[in-house]
C-alpha cells in the first residue's frame, strides 16, 4: 500500500507501508548501523522515535526472540530504502513486517533514505508522520491536521515512567570470581547490559528510574549503576537529585543518559546535538589508552565540553568526529561513565573492559 512520509517543515516522501498501517508521529532520527534492526528497534531510548535505517536492504534475517532488547519494538515507526520480505536465518521466527505489525508499529520502504537523512543532517531532528495514502489525500496534505497530535507527544518524566521497570527486580548469576551486588537504576535498560553487568557481578537489582536513594542503599549495593534511556536529561530534576547522593556513597558506572545525570549530578550542563549519535560505527579515542575503539552509540543530547572546566572531573574519551564529550571521571571519587552504549547490542565489543574497570573499582573500593 502507498504512503508517506511527512515532516513538520513539509518535506514530503512518497514510498510503500509494511507493518501496520496505522498512522504514526514521532521524532525522526537515523541509524547509521549496517545490522542490529532487532536490537535497534527494541531499544528503549528509541522510545517515541521514527528510525531511518541508512543500510539500504533491510529484514533479510528476519527476527528472532533472542536478540531483542526489551519486552518489544520501543519506536513509533521504520524508514528502509528496501524491505525485504523474506528473511534466510535459522533463527529466524517471523519476518520483520509480521514482527512490527503484530505490535501495530508502521513501517515504511522504498523511498529515498540517502536524501532523507541529508535533509535531517542540514535541518535537524523534528517531527514526522507516516500516513497511509488515503489519510494524506483525504486532509489534501494540510500540515496543521497531519500534526495535530504532536503536543500529545510523550516527553519529560512521562518518558521514564513509560520505559523504566515498574517493579524490582534482581538476576543473579553464579561466577567463580566475583561475588558483587549492583544496583542498577532502570531509563530503559537493553537486556545485554544487565546480562553484562551479571556475568561479571554475580548479583543485580533493576529499580525502577524514581526510586529513592534510601530505598536504593537498602539493596546496601557495592556499586551503582545508571543506565541509557530516552529524552532530555534536564527533565529529569528528580533522578538528578538522587543521583548527587549516590555519588557520595557508592561506586558508579554511567552510560548514555546515565552519563548525563551523572554530568547534572556534578554541576555541568548538557544541551541538544543537531542529529544525534546513533549507530554502531562511531570512532571514539581513549585518552588514556591513546586508543581508539569503534562504539555504538544512540542518543540525542551531549555534555557541554566548557562547563566540566571548573568541576573536579576529567574528560577520559572524546567522540573522533565532533571532538564531543564520550566519557569522564571523578577525580578522587569512584565515579566515571561513558556516553555510549558497551556492551555492543548492536556493535562491536571494544568497549566491554568497562564492565570490568566497573567491577576494579568496587572491589578497590570494598577492601579499602
Amino acid at each position: 500500500m502507498k504512503g508517506y512520509l511527512v515532516l513538520e517543515d513539509g518535506f514530503v516522501l512518497e514510498g510503500k507501508l509494511f507493518g501496520s498501517l496505522e498512522k504514526s508521529i514521532g521524532e525522526v532520527v537515523f541509524n547509521t548501523g549496517m545490522t542490529g534492526y532487532e536490537e535497534i528497534i527494541t531499544d528503549p531510548s528509541y522510545f517515541g522515535q521514527m528510525v531511518i535505517l541508512t543500510y539500504p536492504i533491510i529484514g533479510n534475517y528476519g527476527i528472532n526472540l533472542e536478540d531483542i532488547q526489551s519486552v518489544g519494538p520501543q519506536i513509533k515507526g521504520l524508514i528502509v530504502r528496501e524491505f525485504v520480505g523474506h528473511y534466510s536465518n535459522w533463527r529466524g521466527k517471523m519476518t520483520l513486517s509480521e514482527y512490527l505489525e503484530s505490535h501495530k508499529i508502521i513501517g515504511i520502504e522504498q523511498l529515498d533514505t540517502r536524501a532523507l537523512v541529508k535533509h535531517i543532517r542540514d535541518k535537524g531532528t523534528m517531527i514526522g508522520v507516516i500516513v497511509t495514502e488515503s489519510v494524506f489525500n483525504s486532509v489534501g496534505g494540510d500540515l496543521q491536521i497531519l500534526f495535530a497530535q504532536k503536543d500529545n507527544l510523550v516527553s519529560g518524566e512521562a518518558l521514564l515512567e513509560a520505559v523504566s521497570t515498574k517493579e524490582s527486580y534482581t538476576m543473579d548469576v553464579a561466577t567463580e570470581k566475583n561475588d558483587y551486588k549492583v544496583a542498577v537504576l532502570d531509563f530503559g535498560i537493553k537486556r545485554n547490559i544487565l546480562e553484562s553487568l551479571a556475568l561479571r557481578s554475580g548479583h543485580v537489582k533493576v529499580f525502577p528510574a524514581f526510586t529513592s536513594y534510601e530505598d536504593i542503599m537498602a539493596y546496601n549495593p557495592d556499586g551503582v549503576f545508571l543506565s541509557n534511556g530516552p529524552g532530555d536529561p534536564e527533565d529529569y530534576q528528580s533522578v538528578v537529585e538522587v543521583v548527587k547522593q549516590l555519588l557520595d556513597s557508592k561506586p558508579v558506572f554511567g552510560i548514555c543518559l546515565g552519563h548525563q545525570l551523572i554530568a547534572l549530578a556534578l554541576g555541568a550542563k548538557t544541551q541538544k546535538l543537531k542529529f544525534g549519535h546513533r549507530g554502531s560505527n562511531h570512532p571514539v579515542k581513549d585518552i588514556n589508552l591513546n586508543k581508539v575503539m569503534i562504539t555504538s552509540q544512540n542518543h540525542g543530547y551531549v555534555v557541554v565540553k566548557e562547563t566540566l572546566e571548573p568541576l573536579d572531573v576529567t574528560v577520559t574519551h572524546l567522540n573522533v568526529n565532533d571532538d564531543s564529550i564520550e566519557g569522564l571521571k571523578h577525580n578522587y571519587k569512584p565515579v566515571f561513565s561513558v556516553q555510549y552504549h558497551p556492551e555492543a547490542s548492536p556493535g562491536p565489543g571494544d568497549s566491554a573492559y568497562l564492565f570490568d574497570q566497573f567491577i576494579a573499582m568496587m572491589e578497590e573500593t570494598k577492601n579499602a
